[in-house]
């Protein structure tokens, strides 16, 4: 009988080592490494029918190599198209994380219902009546989507070579269990075997397989870090259960852009796109109130309107909060040093709470003019009228520094009914007002901003 060699891995950045170690040398995380079971040698792979002919690769002159562009299947999911870059890649291998319970297979099962393509939808964590029971609530119907309840790649390498599918849908990889390897569904080993052999698949085929993939307690992708970097696009699927909006971001992407972004509305007949964020994204109020600005943020291609809510009080327990919620915390203290040195604003013994509606989490600098806008606001309790919006970055100077894409911008406050924007006057260059309905104020210190509004 062989003897069994084994080695120790990391469950959080996939670190082999040859025996036990307290301390990974790799993440330095503390009692992670895990003892599995290496591959046998004896046995042979569940992908030995698809065997690759192509000859020995051989090196080859830039100019001498054809490219073609990579055709793609264009859903009727326009925010999936968006983050994907287009549309799926023929071949692609996408990874798609996110929460317990936030919508990962009720996305993909949607997805599934509405191509035109033979999808073949495989779940290890549900049974057929399951599924079934989740695809009555959705409105579509597809008579060429199929459910196979199976985790063991052998099994299911056998039924893609008769069905021959056009997409493959894996739900999820942590449960895929391969021959190869000893351990148990969910270790590092597994899930690493389990991704080359879909991905090795996907390449030979051309068939593009999506892999759903859980998420640990830190919001990263469980399993090895190689995971991440075997694929070709990472999506994360955000947002709070307790909300019904939905935010599909792209993480990487080797055929599109890196900065997109979807938005969904969870409803009880499945996921709706939300085409018009901004709208959900500002808050309908009946009074004007002090600490609410507009700011104008891009992601992606997409230029959005949010609302920023600030709330200044005296502090009444020695040390003033600093508190933010959707923003980043140091470039608020920054901003509020600001406030304080340029802007004559004494905020030091005052608590200061910030928030981005709508749950969004921004880093988009063109929205720091909104946001010391706001603060001033509720500090000096006047109201910034609700027809005005901001984008500008701030500068230690108090200066407003210019933003990219500014006429997009423009174009979506515009398009939102606003009637003025604050600029940078910086940004002016190539601007022609007369070509807008909105009215542009390029501004290039903060005193200017105050003075037109608060003072």
């Amino acid at each position: 009988m062989a003897k069994v060699k084994t080695a120790y891995f990391c469950q959080s950045c996939g670190h082999q080592s040859p025996k036990w170690l307290g301390r990974c040398p790799s993440c330095g995380e503390w009692n992670t490494l895990v003892e599995e079971v290496l591959e046998k040698e004896d046995k042979k792979g569940p992908l030995a029918q698809w065997k690759s002919v192509s000859l020995a690769s051989k090196p080859k002159a830039i100019v001498e190599i054809k490219y073609e562009e990579e055709p793609r299947i264009v859903t009727i999911d326009a925010e999936l198209n968006r983050v994907l870059g287009g549309g799926i890649v023929l071949g692609s291998l996408v990874l798609i994380g996110g929460e317990p319970g936030i919508g990962k297979s009720t996305l993909m099962l949607q997805i599934a219902l509405t191509l035109t393509q033979r999808v073949l939808y495989v779940s290890g964590e549900e049974s057929e009546q399951q599924i079934k029971m989740r695809a009555e609530r959705l409105t579509s119907k597809n008579h060429n989507c199929f459910i196979l309840t199976e985790t063991s790649t052998d099994n299911i390498f056998r039924q893609i070579e008769e069905f021959n599918p056009d997409v493959l849908i894996i739900d999820s990889i942590q449960t895929m269990q391969s021959s190869l390897i000893e351990s148990g569904a969910g270790s590092v080993s597994q899930v690493r075997q389990c991704a080359s052999e879909l991905m090795k698949y996907a390449k030979e085929s051309g068939v593009p397989v999506f892999m759903i993939g859980h998420i640990t307690k830190d919001g990263s992708l469980a399993g090895p870090k190689t995971l991440e970097h075997m694929v070709d696009t990472v999506l994360q699927f955000e947002g709070d259960r307790h909300t019904t909006y939905r935010i599909l971001r792209t993480t990487k992407n080797r055929f599109g852009s890196t900065s997109e972004l979807g938005i969904y509305e969870m409803l009880g007949t499945g996921l709706r796109q939300v085409t018009n964020p901004s709208e959900i994204l500002i808050s309908q109020r009946e009074e004007q109130l002090s600490g609410i600005t507009i700011g104008s943020m891009l992601e992606g291609n997409r230029p959005l309107m949010i609302e920023i809510q600030s709330l200044v009080s005296v502090a009444n327990y020695g040390t003033p909060q600093r508190s933010s919620t959707g923003f980043d915390n140091k470039r608020l203290q920054m901003l509020l040093a600001v406030l304080e040195k340029r802007g004559g604003f004494r905020l030091g013994t005052q608590d200061v709470f910030l928030n981005v509606a709508g749950g969004l989490r921004v880093e988009d600098p063109a929205i720091d003019l909104a946001v010391v806008t706001s603060i001033a606001s509720s500090f000096e309790d006047g109201f910034v009228p609700p027809s005005v919006c901001f984008a500008g970055e701030v500068g230690l100077g108090g200066e407003v520094r210019a933003v990219s894409r500014i006429e997009g911008r423009i174009a979506e406050a515009e398009k939102l009914g606003f009637k003025k924007i604050f600029i940078s006057k910086y940004n002016t260059k190539g601007v022609i007002f007369k070509n807008y309905d909105i009215k542009i104020i390029p501004v290039a210190k903060l005193d200017e901003v105050f003075g037109e509004l608060l003072r």
